[in-house]
């Protein structure tokens, strides 16, 4: 068969090309030689095609034979059909189609999600109740674009999967995690010891049979480290890999190590125990203690390596050799040897400096304006929670959300605001950090900054980076969004930009965090790859294209809110003033991408848990 593969520019010319095969669909051909007329089928192509990846037309000729003006297939003469394909460079558009509203604020009703393609199902962490939901994602087969998205509630519940009373044990805490692999899934929970500490026990990793829409099947709970935060499987699905976070208790005098734990799949089931990769080789005394460098921050008082590490989120590398691990409170990355079960390496991401001109930032929640500043000696730790991880030119490449997080407990807080630093007399920002319209709002921490060891501090360094990057397997960063977030957000969003997921105050979180980019997905559509980013903060989500991580461009930002509407949440308590239906999607924690050859509606969709609203959202992206 004759596959060229045309622009869709081309199409004119491509029919002309056709001579006497000239024809509209099939049913106004011109006769041949033979007294016959030749017909023309036109067959629109979707995204994913094997002859047009990102979608196209197949043009197919022939005589017809049994002159009922049609062209069927016997009469199609493959040695001419043509494909004219859509331009690879052409952009994407985001689309809600679906959303479930559980009506819960503020406690986490919808965080991690992940989709199961042979029942059409979506499950959702619903994290503090120690369950899982399930969505029906099937009604997405025909739903509309939503002409009301911020009251769309099209999607239904049809059950749970309760985590916590399946494994039967006590102090059982809340679901972090979901990950499906062919038919398992798997969902990790915390645990809670006697003397009321909530998550320092070794937490587990619960497995479900999962068999069509017929209900989940408890299969067994596996044992992992201390509040395990992440789970995925292996491409292959023959691996399971939990990042056990390790935090400390509120008074400090617990804090277990951070560990990844690594569970062998076999003939489609766990097996009963987990391979725990720790840290220890990096305590002081240890082996390996020499590569934690200055710029891998380790903190907690009275704190070991291993208990300072606090594996957040995985990426495993597409030839499932490696695992990357983000330390999200380090800022560095942990990379694994899954075959051997061994620390490789932890890379130190080190820090972004906000005195260029590219990451300029607004550092006042005070100061009534959009005021991107640069300023010089005032830094941000990269601090990634989620990662991503994609293969270009056979090298890997690291995608960070750089959502930036402290240690803040009743026992220890490195937390303070720039104003109350002791700058060293020279620093640049001496007077700007006493004037809380620009630096003296700031957060940052009190445990790096001194680098002479004099009792002042040489560098203002603050939580997060308020961007994404891309970095080689080796640490090495090849790409960051710089200060298009807050560009971006200022632009479209004007005074509402920066602000908070919990009420619409309007630039309530330049002074901390800013945008907050936390959750993280990759999606390749046709023959370009697409970075989803969802700012926690300011809701919404950006979309890059990322297929080259040297030519990274920015296509769009989405965002489901309205900024006028009055409510407040707490996220304590769950209480809600106002009416926080009519905010729309708030805070962005989870998402999920799903092919076109995986979805219900046979376009590529972006399946998000929106935290704080306790909605889960489906956007169709089509090609423009």
């Amino acid at each position: 068969m004759n596959t060229k593969r045309l622009p869709l520019a081309g199409a004119i010319v491509a029919s002309l090309l056709l001579g006497a095969c000239s024809g509209d669909d099939g049913t106004n051909g011109e006769q041949g030689d033979n007294g016959l007329n030749s017909l023309i089928k036109v067959t629109a192509l979707a995204i994913g095609d094997t002859h047009c990846s990102a979608g196209g037309q197949r043009i197919d000729t022939g005589l017809d034979a049994n002159s009922n003006g049609q062209l069927e297939d016997a009469e199609i003469e493959a040695t001419q059909t043509q494909f004219i394909c859509q331009s690879q460079s052409a952009g994407v558009r985001a689309e809600l189609i679906g959303r479930h509203q559980t009506g819960v604020y503020g406690l986490s009703a919808a965080e991690i999600v992940e989709y199961y393609a042979a029942a059409q199902r979506i499950f959702v962490v619903n994290a503090i109740s120690g369950k899982v939901d399930i969505i029906d994602a099937s009604l997405l087969a025909s739903a509309p674009k939503a002409s009301e998205p911020l009251a769309l509630n099209n999607l239904d519940k049809l059950g749970e999967l309760d985590v916590a009373k399946d494994i039967g044990l006590s102090f059982m805490g809340s679901v972090n995690s979901v990950s499906v692999s062919g038919n398992l899934l798997a969902a990790a929970i915390e645990r809670g010891d006697a003397a009321g500490n909530k998550t320092q026990a070794n937490g587990f990793v619960a497995f479900y049979q999962l068999n069509g829409t017929e209900a989940p099947l408890f299969i067994s709970a596996v044992e992992v480290g201390a509040l395990p935060d992440n789970v995925v499987f292996s491409h292959d699905g023959q691996t399971l890999l939990v990042a056990n976070e390790g935090e400390p208790n509120q008074d400090y005098s617990v804090d277990p190590d951070g560990s990844v734990a690594i569970i062998k799949i076999v003939d489609g089931k766990p097996t009963a125990t987990a391979t725990l990769v720790g840290f220890s080789e990096f305590n002081q005394g240890g082996a390996r203690n020499n590569e934690i460098t200055k710029e891998i921050k380790i903190n907690g008082p009275m704190a070991s390596v291993a208990q300072d590490l606090e594996p957040e989120y995985i990426s495993i590398s597409p030839d499932n050799s490696r695992a990357f691990v983000s330390l999200q409170e380090n800022n560095a990355i942990a990379v694994i040897e899954i075959a051997t079960a061994k620390v490789d390496k932890i890379l130190p991401l080190g820090l972004k400096d906000y005195g260029l001109g590219v990451n300029k930032i607004d550092a006042s929640d005070k100061d009534d304006m959009v005021n991107l500043q640069a300023y010089a000696s005032v830094y941000g730790m990269y601090q990634p929670d989620t990662v991503a991880s994609y293969r270009w030119n056979n090298t890997d490449f690291i995608v960070t959300a750089n959502e930036g997080d402290s240690r803040d407990y009743a026992g220890f807080s490195e937390e303070a605001r720039a104003g109350d630093l002791t700058l060293d007399p020279n620093h640049p920002q001496f007077a700007a950090a006493k004037d809380k319209t620009q630096l003296a709002r700031l957060k940052v921490t009190k445990s790096m900054g001194d680098d002479d060891n004099d009792g002042d501090y040489d560098k203002i360094v603050s939580f997060g980076a308020r961007s994404f990057s891309i970095w080689s397997a080796d640490g090495q960063q090849v790409f960051d969004s710089g200060n298009d977030f807050e560009r971006i957000t200022a632009a479209l969003l004007g005074d509402n930009f920066n602000n908070n997921n919990e009420e619409n105050k309007g630039d309530s979180r330049s002074d901390d965090k800013g945008p907050e980019p936390e959750a993280l997905a990759l999606g390749k559509i046709g023959q370009k790859l697409y970075a989803f980013i969802g700012l926690e903060r300011t809701s919404g989500f950006m979309i890059y294209d990322v297929t080259n991580p040297f030519d990274v461009h920015f296509v769009d930002y989405v965002v489901n809110r309205d900024f006028e509407a009055n409510f407040t949440i707490d996220t304590d308590t769950g209480e809600v003033q106002g009416d926080a239906s009519l905010a729309g999607d708030l805070g962005p924690e989870g998402m999920k991408f799903v092919g076109a050859d995986k979805s219900p509606n046979g376009q590529p969709l972006l399946i998000i848990g929106n935290e704080v609203s306790g909605t889960t959202s489906v956007y169709q992206i089509k090609v423009q």
